[in-house]
């Protein structure tokens, strides 16, 4: 087993992120997948690097939606500094708590997130106000890839899509027999791993031997001597 495990969070980070956890009472451990005894079963996270990615776009939107706020309050201020001042502390609230829920829900999926390998399928796990899994099965892939944007290729992380028959995507998440695995540093170790899985899955039982009931038409070896006692009869 290759379990990948994140070093605890220090002060603020750990008190936000286990407030939501147990109030929602989040998965605390990876989910699991039926293994035969002996075979591997690799357990990881996203690199740590994708929660740095997550953020990113956190603070950008932060301050798009501040600055907007901000514009409009001295705006507001300009034309009625009564009405402006009577509505500056909800402005506040309106620009800071969103702010926190944000945050904390950015460290709560990254926390949830998990991906689970079995010799046979491969599950994901995802999701802040509902948890969702999403499994399948190594013999019915068709396709391996790996993708990297710009912004993901400046934090050094990809996301590998894995897809079988009839796969779908809306908007880069699994949806029907489709698979993200996002925020990873390691892609082409992952694809390299699921591809021997897929060859594994696919090519399992076709070196057995076949028994076979012969046809009626079939040559048996008592046949010469039946047919040489009736030679001899006639």
């Amino acid at each position: 087993m290759n379990e990948n495990t994140k070093k605890p969070r220090p002060g603020f980070i750990r008190v936000s992120c286990s407030v939501p956890s147990g109030l929602f009472r989040l998965p605390e451990h990876p989910p699991e997948l039926p293994v035969s005894e002996g075979a591997s079963l690799r357990k990881f996270h996203p690199s740590v690097r994708y929660l740095s990615y997550l953020k990113l776009y956190f603070w950008i939107a932060l301050r798009c939606i501040d600055m907007a706020l901000l514009v409009g309050w001295l705006a507001l201020y300009l034309t009625n500094e009564q009405l402006a001042l009577w509505l500056l502390v909800p402005a506040l609230f309106l620009s800071i708590a969103p702010d926190i829920i944000t945050y904390v829900a950015i460290h709560v999926r990254f926390d949830t997130m998990w991906y689970v390998m079995a010799d046979r399928s491969l599950r994901c796990r995802r999701g802040i106000w509902i948890i969702l899994e999403h499994t399948i099965t190594f013999e019915n892939v068709q396709n391996v890839s790996v993708r990297r944007g710009p912004v993901q290729y400046l934090f050094g992380i990809s996301t590998v899509v894995v897809e079988t028959a009839g796969s779908t995507e809306v908007e880069g998440h699994a949806t029907g027999n489709r698979v993200t695995i996002e925020g990873i540093d390691n892609p082409d170790e992952i694809r390299r791993l699921i591809m021997t899985r897929v060859q594994s899955s696919k090519s399992a039982g076709l070196g057995d031997e076949q028994i076979t009931s012969p046809g009626p038409t079939a040559w048996r070896d008592e046949h010469p001597s039946v047919l040489r006692e009736i030679r001899d009869e006639i």
